[in-house]
C-alpha cells in the first residue's frame, strides 16, 4: 500500500483518493426525500477503495454522502484514514461554520476531520469570518488542516492572508491532463507556498478513458515499460508522476472502477512518458472534446 506524506506532515495518505460527489439529481433526492439511491453499491465502492489501499476520502455537506462514508468506514482504524469534507458558502459565518462542522462530524461518525474546506468562493468578508471559525476548530483539535475549494488565485491569496495562526493546507480544483489551466497560476503558487491540490474530475467525466483520447502509442509504451496498465490508471498516474503535491480524487460509485483506479499507484512514469501523454491528449481530438483546453 503506497503512502505519501500529506502536506509534508506526519499523516500518510494514498497518492490517489476517492471523491463522493454524484450528481445534482442524486443530491436533491437525498436531501429532500432522504433517499440515497444505490446506497449499497456506493458504500461498497468506498469499502473497495479502502481494501485496495486508498485511505483518502473526500466528501462535503452539500453532497449528502457523509452518512455513506460513515457506514463505509465502520471497522477501520480512524487514525489510518484521511477524511476531508466541506462547508457550504451559505454557512460562512463564525457560528454557522462551527455548527456545520459539528453536523458533518456527527454524520461521519468522527471526533475530528482531517481536512475541512470552504467549498466555494464568496465575498472576502465572509471568507475571513469562516476562516476565523476554522482557526478556532484547529485550536480545539477538531480539524487537522484548513482547505479551500474552487478558489481562483486572488481568493487563494486572500484566504492565506486572512489566517492569523495557521495556513491553508490544500485547495481543490477541476484539473486533469486535458484541462490544465491551473498550471499557469494555481500550481506555481501552491508549489511555492506548500499547498496541496485535490484534483476533482481527474478523468474528465469519463472522456479520458478511451484509447482515442490518448493514442495507442502511449498505451503501448506505458505497458511495455511498466506492465499492463489500463487507460484510467495511466491518466491518474500522470498526477502522481508529475507532481508530489497533487492528489486525484476520482468518484467512487462502482467497486470495479475503484479497484481499477487503485492500480494507478505504486509506479511512476518518467518525464518522456509524461510528455508523450500530454502531447497525445493535446493533439488527438482534444480541441473537439474539451473546447478551449489551455495547457
Amino acid at each position: 500500500m503506497e503512502r505519501v506524506k500529506f502536506n509534508n506532515e506526519d499523516k500518510s495518505v494514498s497518492p490517489v483518493g476517492i471523491g463522493t460527489y454524484y450528481d445534482p439529481s442524486w443530491i436533491a433526492v437525498a436531501k429532500i426525500l432522504k433517499i440515497r439511491k444505490s446506497r449499497k453499491q456506493k458504500v461498497d465502492a468506498i469499502r473497495t477503495a479502502l481494501g485496495s489501499g486508498i485511505n483518502f476520502i473526500d466528501t462535503a455537506e452539500m453532497y449528502q454522502t457523509e452518512p455513506l462514508v460513515r457506514e463505509a468506514i465502520q471497522g477501520y482504524n480512524r487514525e489510518d484514514l484521511f477524511i476531508a469534507t466541506k462547508v457550504l458558502p451559505t454557512h460562512y459565518s463564525y457560528e454557522k461554520v462551527i455548527k456545520s462542522f459539528n453536523r458533518s462530524a456527527k454524520n461521519l461518525g468522527v471526533k475530528y476531520i482531517d481536512l475541512y474546506q470552504l467549498h466555494m468562493q464568496s465575498s472576502y468578508s465572509k471568507i475571513q469570518e469562516a476562516l476565523r471559525a476554522m482557526e478556532y476548530l484547529m485550536d480545539q483539535g477538531k480539524i487537522r488542516h484548513i482547505g479551500i475549494s474552487n478558489f481562483d488565485l486572488d481568493h487563494t491569496k486572500k484566504a492565506s492572508e486572512f489566517l492569523k495562526k495557521h495556513e491553508i493546507s490544500a485547495t481543490q480544483m477541476n484539473f486533469n491532463v486535458a484541462h490544465r489551466n491551473i498550471e499557469k497560476d494555481i500550481i506555481p503558487y501552491c508549489k511555492e507556498n506548500g499547498i496541496s491540490i485535490l484534483a476533482y474530475f481527474p478523468l474528465s467525466h469519463g472522456k479520458l478513458v478511451t484509447s482515442e483520447g490518448m493514442g495507442k502509442e502511449v498505451i503501448e509504451t506505458i505497458t511495455k515499460n511498466h506492465g499492463p496498465k489500463t487507460i484510467p490508471q495511466i491518466v491518474l498516474n500522470w498526477f502522481i508522476s508529475k507532481y508530489d503535491f497533487v492528489y486525484p480524487i476520482p468518484r467512487a460509485s462502482n467497486p470495479q472502477h475503484v479497484r481499477e483506479n487503485s492500480g494507478a499507484m505504486g509506479w511512476r512514469m518518467n518525464e518522456d512518458e509524461i510528455r508523450m501523454l500530454e502531447d497525445a491528449v493535446s493533439n488527438v481530438k482534444a480541441a473537439t472534446w474539451f473546447g478551449d483546453h489551455t495547457t
